[in-house]
């Protein structure tokens, strides 16, 4: 079992991953309890969350990103006050992305701020998006538009859950674990000299990793003010913006095509390359087929709504070398053009 500290000024978070977490500190979680969870955890695990918060409500939303909406949040919001919830209430969100983003969201401004604290059932989840304290809906078909900086008071990480997850999911989760080991050279390590990158054993023990990575960022730059968070975004300006105009893949896959494009970008502008990209373009290749897509002028405009963009042109946080990134820049015709000539190079219009 590790523990990870996330402090910042306002909340110290505590974070423990490791196969048994659930049984042994769930049960301990104090004050009045209000369980978020979607329809696909509460399928599998519905028996299990009743004997472990007996008598707490528990609000169960559609599975998938459809249900990351303003009319969704309202419900929750509805239910927590149907609930009588107090300030010493804690809101527990079980299971991925989409619970951990839209509960964390209710809790943040549910008698404007609850406690909260995430149980993350998805690789992904647990990798990824039950830490740093990211809450948001998708709104005006712009991913995250709408959201709140909240920091779960506890997060909750137990590998066991991924015994039932699809492939698919493994996939998902991968991403971003690809992502952080183009972002810490000891990850990379671990990443590139595994034998099965996707053995449930050596994924728990990398997640860990990887959680521990993002909290040194969240603790430097909680609020993505000074440009340390930023790094945790490679790969997504481009990766939302094929999510939002394509759809059809998950968004860690998502995140794994949107670094291979970038680093094709990154190439023709003379960052990065040589033997290591060799090596990330190797571990994409273990995961996912990175597909060649044709008419990208939606994905383009997609992408100029990105957040990380402070002017006309897109920003991109590509790999750089082992343990370093970089941040560019390329105006929207370059981009278009750059996109298209690698999916030419990946078949598109062949």
């Amino acid at each position: 079992m590790r523990e990870i500290i996330l402090e910042t000024a306002g909340v110290r978070s505590v974070i423990r991953c490791g196969a048994g977490a659930f049984e042994k500190f769930a049960p301990e979680i104090d004050g009045k309890v209000f369980v978020v969870t979607d329809t696909n955890v509460y399928r599998i695990y519905g028996g299990l969350i009743e004997r472990t918060f007996k008598g707490a409500p528990v609000k169960v939303i559609p599975a998938g990103e459809k249900s990351k909406n303003g009319r969704r949040l309202f419900d929750i919001l509805k239910a927590m006050a149907e609930a009588d919830l107090k300030r010493n209430s804690r809101v527990v969100a079980i299971g991925g992305g989409v619970v951990g983003d839209i509960a964390g969201l209710a809790a943040s401004l549910y008698m404007r701020g609850v406690r909260l604290v995430q149980i993350p059932t998805t690789l992904l989840s647990q990798v990824d998006s039950s830490v740093g304290g990211k809450t948001a809906i998708d709104f005006c078909n712009i991913k995250n538009l709408v959201g709140t900086f909240y920091q779960p008071q506890e997060v909750i990480v137990d590998p066991t859950f991924l015994k039932t997850l699809p492939a698919r999911e493994i996939r998902c989760g991968l991403g971003e674990i690809i992502k952080y080991a183009a972002l810490d050279k000891d990850i990379y390590s671990k990443l590139s000299g595994a034998e099965n990158i996707k053995d449930l054993k050596f994924l728990g023990d990398i997640t860990a990793d990887c959680i521990g990575h993002k909290a040194r960022v969240v603790t430097a730059d909680e609020h993505d003010l000074n440009g340390t968070r930023k790094t945790l975004n490679l790969g997504h300006t481009t990766g939302h913006a094929l999510e939002l105009y394509f759809g059809g893949k998950s968004h860690g896959e998502f995140v794994l095509i949107g670094m291979y494009y970038e680093m094709y970008i990154a190439r023709k502008l003379g960052v990065g390359g040589g033997e290591y990209f060799e090596k990330l373009t190797s571990l994409i290749g273990q995961v996912i087929k990175v597909p060649a897509y044709a008419d990208l002028q939606g994905a383009v405009a997609a992408a100029g709504h990105d957040k990380k963009n402070e002017s006309e042109r897109i920003t991109l946080i590509v790999p750089e070398r082992e343990g370093r990134s970089a941040e560019i820049t390329v105006g929207r015709d370059e981009y278009l053009k750059y996109l298209t000539e690698c999916a030419k190079e990946l078949g598109a219009g062949v």
